[in-house]
């Protein structure tokens, strides 16, 4: 039985998800649940309560069976649906198999750099990705392979050897370092997501670090700190992001703050200090 994978959307052409111009591809599912998740109808599945049915302007959902099922054509892209779903998910998700998928990259392979898998949490599904990897290499060697990931699999693990020696570079996020804090925040604790840090950066795997900086809740100079020690003297880049408010629970908004820029900098600034060669404020 041929693989499928669940996603949310495809980007087709990202410059913010890698080098390059790329296809960024969005697989539901997450393990965490980030407070400030920006995308949080990828966390989970349709639990099929019909409310988006109800609600959709355009008649583009509708029940077949038990499920909610999604007529693409009719879709007015207003994202009612995913507001009003009290579950953070989707309705809108399709399933791929990794032909399928190769497919849509070969419409834009001459004018992207690569491909990036993102999600929800795309390692979750890591069979899948290994083996789509596998087709894009055979097919267009030129085209690189980027796993965007929270961190949250044991990636040195030799179950995961496969995967991880498929793809290019991984581009992690550290959300916070203080254990309390990173579970306040998602629900799990970081002991892999810092262990996979030292892990992809010896085998030389680590393009970016990103770090989302909130105030009034976690120790941003901490984090920004015992990362930099860890990637100084290398080129591994080190992303550090404005908490802005856009797309996230508006349940959750409340106790989250963004910085200001002169805040930013000084932790830009204390990463440079820490020797870390490559940074990026956005």
């Amino acid at each position: 039985m041929d693989l499928k994978a669940k996603i949310n959307k495809i980007i087709k052409f990202s410059n913010v998800d890698g080098p390059g111009n790329r296809m960024a591809i969005f697989f539901q599912g997450c393990n965490f649940n980030c407070e400030y998740c920006h995308n949080p109808e990828t966390i989970n599945e349709c639990k099929n309560c019909y409310k988006c049915v109800e609600e959709c302007p355009t008649a583009a959902l509708y029940i077949e069976g038990k499920s909610v099922k999604w007529k693409e054509a009719l879709c007015c892209e207003c994202d009612k649906c995913i507001k009003v779903c009290k579950f953070n998910a989707s309705p809108k998700i399709k399933e791929y198999t990794v032909d399928r998928l190769i497919k849509e990259v070969a419409k834009v392979k001459p004018f992207i750099k690569g491909v990036t898998v993102s999600g929800g949490e795309s390692t979750l599904q890591y069979r899948f990705i290994t083996e789509f990897f596998k087709e894009i290499k055979k097919n267009w060697p030129n085209l690189s392979c980027f796993v965007d990931t929270n961190g949250s699999l044991n990636l040195s693990d030799d179950t995961y050897k496969e995967f991880v020696d498929i793809t290019d570079y991984f581009m992690l996020d550290v959300k916070a370092w203080d254990e309390k804090e990173h579970v306040e925040l998602t629900e799990k604790k970081v002991e892999n997501v810092i262990e996979n840090l030292k892990f992809l950066k010896n085998i030389g795997k680590l393009f970016e670090v990103r770090t989302v900086i909130v105030n009034k809740k976690l120790n941003n100079e901490l984090t920004i700190r015992k990362v930099s020690e860890l990637i100084k003297k290398t080129d591994i880049r080190y992303k550090i992001i404005k908490y802005r408010h856009f797309g996230v629970r508006e349940e959750l908004q409340k106790n989250l703050f963004s910085p200001s820029d002169e805040e930013l900098k000084e932790l830009e600034n204390l990463a440079q200090s820490l020797e870390v060669k490559n940074t990026l404020v956005i």
